[in-house]
């Protein structure tokens, strides 16, 4: 969220700043914008009022989308993690509370079927039910505005008979060997086809492309259908911008005017590099900063 609003400033030409720092400068401070937790809005609000500087506050609602998808996952590889949907938004709420974090933070929450008798696969060797961990980490989002690049690997996202894209698991493998394969050859995410040989997705993230002012994405077969990706979906649809689900290869890749890139953490992040071929952006991201306005819109509205 945080990187989006910095994005957002950076094409208006405005200056972004984050809270810690507001003491150094308070006379040229327009307003404070809010996306933390509770009690940081409660920081936040306190010293707005001491200091007579407008606040806005708001919440993604993203949350119940990703641990529906959670709930989904663990009900298809016959899970129990123990907990609600609601048990688990107050073990994150008391997890954020107990680091003290109020912005620029995320949370990776992970479930596992905990201890076994044996360290065999069977399901059934667990002894006590799930075991589940949640990480809060402090993200610096500004990092996160600058285009990536990207470099096409031989590893493949598979069909589901072979592992479903669709779960969000730890044993990944295909990825994490992607990654490294990507960060051998000098850029920062791999490019992932599809059994076919059509382009697909990224190790971690999902992967557009926009040509002649058309959006183009993947068919969603062979990749996870991520969260961030059916809303640029949807803000396409919703605002008259061609978008198309498609098979495409890279000879369409590296002739395209734009690429971007989703993701939680990224939301929509430009990609000007491609196997070594400059992306042209001929239409100097028109399209990618138009979707990161209407992507911070969405999630600021609800």
């Amino acid at each position: 969220m945080g990187q989006a609003i910095q994005a957002q400033c950076k094409q208006s030409d405005l200056q972004a700043m984050d809270f810690h720092s507001l003491e150094k400068d308070l006379n040229n401070i327009s307003a404070v914008i809010d996306f933390s937790s509770p009690d940081g809005f409660i920081a936040c609000i306190k010293y707005c009022i001491e200091h007579k500087i407008p606040l806005i506050s708001g919440t993604t609602g993203l949350l119940d989308e990703h641990l529906e998808r959670l709930s989904e996952a663990a009900k298809a590889i016959d899970l129990d993690i123990g907990l609600s949907i609601d048990e688990l938004k107050d073990a994150l709420d008391e997890t954020k509370s107990a680091n003290n974090m109020t912005d620029q933070a995320h949370a990776r929450l992970m479930v596992t079927r905990g201890p076994k008798v044996k360290p065999f696969q069977k399901p059934s060797y667990s002894m006590d039910g799930s075991t589940i961990v949640i990480i809060m980490e402090h993200s610096d989002e500004s990092a996160n505005i600058e285009p990536i690049t990207l470099a096409t690997v031989p590893q493949i996202r598979g069909t589901p008979m072979m592992q479903d894209p669709k779960l969000n698991s730890h044993s990944k493998l295909n990825c994490i060997l992607a990654c490294i394969q990507a960060e051998k050859a000098g850029a920062d995410e791999a490019l992932m086809l599809d059994p076919l040989g059509f382009v697909n997705t990224t190790n971690s993230c999902n992967f557009f492309i926009v040509k002649n002012g058309e959006v183009w994405t993947s068919t969603g077969d062979y990749c996870m259908n991520g969260i961030t990706r059916k809303k640029v979906i949807f803000l396409c649809e919703e605002n008259n911008i061609p978008i198309f689900k498609k098979n495409f290869s890279l000879v369409d890749v590296y002739s395209a005017d734009e690429a971007f890139v989703t993701g939680t953490l990224g939301s929509i992040r430009p990609v000007n590099v491609i196997d070594g071929r400059k992306i042209e952006d001929k239409c100097n991201h028109k399209i990618t900063d138009k979707l990161q306005s209407l992507y911070l819109q969405l999630v600021t509205n609800g």
